[in-house]
């Protein structure tokens, strides 16, 4: 086991809050293995790298010696937990749940050592809970509280319906550490709410109370939403090598730093050493390759990686793009610019419908990788080659 002080400074990194941080360093004293709980909810088949960001944690606290509770969440899933979203969510059915339950697993086990892993879902407490039970369960916790979670607030000024069901989930969430006896719970930032329901149901049972650790929440390729499939700004766990690479390799330099310091297994020391070299003038290209090829490796293996990051150096060092491309620097302002408009203002198409047109017929590339989304926006501060067709292409910089 690591000392306290070790324990603390590998669990503060890249952490957004720790509530209380006092009542953590008095559970590490104990010198017990923790019990770290981590709730997910299969309300989606496959994980990207914004469920990482916890996965990764998680991974810290395991190689710290404590004890991880991957709980799936399959009988919240039916809820649908419904933080940050402005409508009731359409609860899935069981067998969408199950399914999806069954890759997260498959899926989790690329970061976490299955042998050091407890997996346990909230079915097998909440299944045998009765009426009553939940009845009770409810009186823990007044409706005007509910309201103050920042989304329900905002539906219910804006006159928008709440499900009473959805007043479930919280309330769900916290009697699952309860059920856990969990020593430690980790969520997003969106998650506190729920993640302080959880202390105070267990003061309620007569346990101690679980401390918190909140991790920020990964924005996307575009480097400003957050990371998300339906907004096609993700990169997946199960993608391939060369997408995993490919997409990495296209984020721009300050969204680079960003991933790094959630995403990568380097050392504290390594990446500070990044920062000083990059701020004393290096090109942060190596660093991005370096770190794409970790991901690569860690989802994939060392061979896939090496694969990966010989093939992308083949295709944009080797000569297999002309030598002769032209760079065009775009303004794009605060809000970015659409990538129709990006191909036409590069020279790339004639309009932004023959933008559309060429988008539409799979013949736009950007860094190698092909996009059919027309509603892509690229930001200030990134570099692209752009490929339309066989022979046009353009090293395009944005400011």
């Amino acid at each position: 086991m690591a000392t306290v002080e070790e324990s603390l400074a590998e669990i503060r990194r890249g952490a957004a809050e720790i509530l209380v941080e006092s009542e953590l360093i008095e559970k590490l004293e104990t010198g017990r293995p923790l019990r770290i709980k981590a709730g997910f909810d299969p309300t989606a088949p496959d994980l990207h790298l914004g469920h990482t960001v916890l996965l990764n944690k998680l991974k810290q606290f395991q190689d710290l010696g404590h004890e991880i509770l991957f709980l799936i969440g399959d009988f919240t899933g039916m809820i649908g937990d419904p933080t940050g979203k402005n409508v009731t969510r359409k609860p899935l059915t069981e067998e969408q749940v199950q399914e999806n339950a069954k890759s997260y697993q498959e899926q989790v086990f690329k970061i976490l050592d299955p042998a050091k892993t407890k997996v346990v879902f909230n079915s097998h407490w909440m299944g045998k809970m009765t009426s009553a039970d939940m009845i009770r369960l409810a009186s823990n916790h007044t409706v005007a509280r509910m309201l103050e979670r920042d989304d329900f607030d905002k539906r219910y000024k804006g006159g928008q319906p709440i499900a009473i069901h959805e007043f479930l989930y919280p309330l769900i969430q916290g009697y699952d550490s309860v059920e856990l006896n969990a020593d430690v719970e980790l969520g997003g930032t969106d998650q506190k709410f729920n993640l302080l329901m959880g202390r105070e149901l267990q003061k309620s049972y007569g346990k101690p109370q679980q401390s918190i650790l909140t991790m920020p929440i990964l924005e996307g390729l575009d480097g400003v939403q957050k990371m998300s499939k339906s907004l096609n700004n993700y990169i997946g766990i199960s993608d391939s090598p060369k997408d995993i690479f490919g997409k990495i390799m296209s984020i721009s330099d300050d969204l680079m730093w960003r991933y790094i310091d959630l995403l990568s297994f380097r050392t504290t020391a390594e990446i500070e050493q990044w920062r000083t070299e990059v701020a004393a003038g290096q090109n942060p290209i190596g660093i991005k390759k370096t770190f794409a090829q970790e991901l690569v490796a860690r989802f994939h293996s060392e061979e896939d990686a090496v694969q990966a990051r010989d093939g992308f150096e083949n295709q944009f060092k080797k000569g297999k793009l002309p030598d002769d491309i032209e760079e065009v620097t775009l303004t794009v302002g605060s809000e970015g610019l659409a990538i129709a408009n990006i191909l036409k203002e590069a020279g790339l198409t004639a309009s932004t419908s023959d933008a559309y047109r060429m988008i539409k017929q799979g013949a736009v590339k950007i860094d190698s990788i092909k996009t059919d989304d027309r509603n892509l926006v690229v930001m200030a501060g990134n570099e692209h080659i752009i490929q339309v067709g066989k022979r046009k292409f353009a090293k395009v910089s944005t400011v």
